[in-house]
């Protein structure tokens, strides 16, 4: 991986960042956080064990190179006992690295095919299912408790379908990924599953790629884990280093901040096609470190890169590619336009290793200069604690709560984010409103610097994804935003912190269906179906007590010609 000076561009900031950077010359920063000094971040005792218990991943290129014989050694046995596929059954930390290194690296021949399964829509669960031939099939259930919800029902679900073949031996194709001492440790014991990995506790799951939640999945497809090992040590050599000029992960995390108190606080990804799913990872990190105490850094990644007139002045670029690809040429007309940059090269797919600790310890560095705990998530709970009360009622009444629509028709509908729009009261007097009306409304409450956040509550397929990235063409290129998409529920394990802990800067469209098919959950009064569908209506409420902006959409059993319907519709608001 090759970062020099010159890959650092201040654009039109030059003057605030060079004064900025010429504070840290001499900074003991780096030093403070390998010592494990929690005052780099909050100075109250309250925060000592709290922070000092998330800085596990600081070591882990060293100490888990002493893993790696284990590691591999069970790839060996799983591949000699005739399993042909692997499927992770996680959430947020715990399945993002699994499907950027199966995105990145691919299969090696004659190592186990590799699917995540990171949501709760029964078409996903279905569209795996049908993948794989479960006879053949490893289930690795990667949580840190295990008891998350959603890792809970999977395993329970592929558990009976396994059960169905193997009988009292169902146990044996399974694994478990979790903490010393957890309910997942317990369970996979009395399951009698194949084995069970203890992960080191002081480790959050978005900083965990190189344990063994990253490590395990991407050795059964056949990745040089010692190798990628080895390249985040060479990183993490150099975050030793105190002086801000020598240490470009240090330079990023000051960058970064420094950008963001001057208004510039989306940081947009640009990368290589090989390596365009590292976004994924990139996203929940950041976004989930930085965006509390109505503070944060944006993450942006999947944008088609426009022309330099369609961004707004409030982004920051990071451009990271191959060597063989060389720059993007559509960004150096952005650094003639004075927008902050940084390009990252990449000698081969194995610098992803040393890529993933310096973006670790950048939104560590982050966390200090904005004054915030980077390592806790303490609006994540709101959305688990509104899905668990909404669940609740519809076990109780066999119905969810009712919610009233503004407008559409017999497809699509769309539901008021706040009860005194004056949309909401206007179609209480006069019945229903236009979809088109509807959306002007909720689009001209933009203000600038805000931001378009997607949340998807829908099966993530090729069409679904073109027609959202169209979407997300649509209001850029009408204010100049910056927008993100994320799939539900997985981005309430991402995302969904920044939304309800963040700035009050987002313009928030929740997109959700109607399911053509679901799924019994064995063991539960509710299905896959009725579980998303609580997941949605929970991170609704809970963004409607953040008083954020926000518009629902329902789109219909037909989710491609639904998300025609709304994209057209959007089309003729924004005139």
């Amino acid at each position: 991986m090759k970062i020099t000076k010159k890959d650092f561009k201040f654009g039109r900031f030059e003057p605030d960042v060079k004064r900025k950077f010429k504070n840290y010359e001499n900074s003991d920063i780096p030093e403070r956080i390998y010592s494990k000094d929690f005052t780099v971040w909050k100075n109250e005792t309250e925060y000592e064990a709290l922070i000092k218990n998330r800085l596990g991943w600081l070591m882990l290129p060293l100490s888990m190179q002493e893993k790696s014989d284990e590691i591999n050694s069970f790839v060996k046995e799983v591949k000699g006992n005739g399993f042909e596929y692997a499927v992770v059954l996680g959430m947020g930390g715990s399945s993002m690295c699994p499907e950027v290194c199966r995105d990145t690296f691919g299969v090696r021949k004659g190592f186990l095919n590799l699917f995540v399964l990171d949501s709760t829509d029964p078409q996903a669960i279905s569209d795996i299912e049908n993948s794989i031939d479960i006879a053949k099939t490893l289930f690795i259930v990667s949580s840190k408790s295990g008891s998350t919800i959603e890792v809970d029902s999977f395993l329970r679900y592929f558990y009976a379908k396994a059960e169905d073949i193997f009988g009292a031996d169902a146990g044996s194709r399974f694994i478990a990924v979790t903490d010393p001492g957890t309910y997942l440790e317990k369970l996979s014991a009395e399951l009698g599953f194949r084995k069970t990995f203890i992960n080191p506790a002081d480790i959050g799951g978005r900083y965990s790629a190189l344990s063994f939640f990253g490590l395990v999945p991407a050795a059964l497809i056949g990745v040089d884990i010692v190798r990628l090992l080895k390249n985040a040590e060479e990183v993490m050599n150099v975050c030793f280093e105190n002086s801000i000029s020598v240490n470009p992960a240090f330079a990023a995390g000051v960058l970064a901040s420094a950008l963001s108190e001057l208004g510039v606080d989306k940081l947009t990804f640009i990368l290589s096609e090989k390596i365009e799913s590292f976004g994924y990872w990139a996203e929940q990190l950041i976004a989930e470190s930085t965006g509390k105490e109505s503070k944060g850094i944006l993450p942006v990644e999947g944008e088609i890169t426009g022309k330099a007139n369609t961004y707004g002045r409030d982004r920051f670029f990071v451009n990271i590619y191959l060597k063989k690809d060389k720059i993007n040429k559509k960004v150096k007309p952005l650094f003639k336009k004075k927008f902050p940059a940084l390009n990252i090269e990449l000698d081969d797919l194995y610098d992803l290793g040393g890529l993933f600790y310096f973006w670790e310890f950048a939104t560590a560095v982050m966390g200090a200069e904005l004054k915030i705990n980077p390592f806790d998530e303490p609006n994540v709970k709101e959305s688990k604690d509104n899905t668990s009360n909404v669940l609740d009622y519809y076990e109780k009444n066999k119905k969810f709560p009712e919610q009233k629509s503004i407008s559409g028709n017999k497809k699509i509908q769309i539901f008021p984010g706040n009860e005194n729009d004056a949309l909401n009261i206007l179609a209480q007097k006069t019945g229903e409103v236009k979809i088109t009306d509807s959306i002007k409304n909720f689009t001209d409450k933009y203000t600038a610097g805000d931001y378009f956040a997607v949340m998807a509550y829908l099966n993530k397929t090729e069409k679904t994804e073109k027609l959202l990235r169209q979407l997300r063409e649509i209001l850029r290129s009408n204010f100049k935003a910056a927008t993100t998409i994320g799939y539900g529920p997985r981005f309430l394990h991402s995302t969904g912190q920044y939304h309800k802990g963040g700035p009050d800067k987002g313009m928030f469209i929740q997109i959700v269906c109607e399911d053509k098919i679901d799924k019994d959950i064995p063991g539960k009064n509710f299905s896959f179906g009725i579980l998303k569908q609580s997941q949605a209506a929970g991170d609704f409420e809970s963004l409607q007590m953040h008083n954020r902006k926000v518009i629902k959409i329902s789109v219909g059993a037909d989710v491609n010609k639904g998300l025609k319907v709304i994209i057209k519709e959007f089309k003729k608001a924004l005139k």
